[in-house]
């Protein structure tokens, strides 16, 4: 799995994040996607590395700007009902 940040300047508030959320989901098959305009970021969860012109080309198009992406591998976090030693 991969996990891709995008910097975006432009988002304001919730209905900012939902938007460019909506938008990572329609265009891109991800597991999850999470903005925030406090931040300036959205984080997506992948199976496999998203494009990264399709991204801008995404981004731009909902209005806000695309300022920077990485990526990263991404392991799921499990629960354990006994801690680490």
């Amino acid at each position: 799995m991969i996990k891709t940040i995008i910097n975006i300047e432009g988002m304001m508030c919730g209905m900012c994040e939902s938007h460019v959320n909506d938008e990572i989901r329609k265009n891109f098959n991800v597991s999850k996607v999470n903005s925030s305009h406090k931040n300036n970021t959205t984080e997506i969860i992948s199976e496999e590395p998203l494009d990264e012109a399709k991204l801008r080309e995404v981004i731009g198009a909902t209005g806000y700007k695309f300022i920077s992406v990485s990526s990263e591998p991404y392991e799921k976090k499990g629960f354990s009902l006994f801690g680490k030693k």
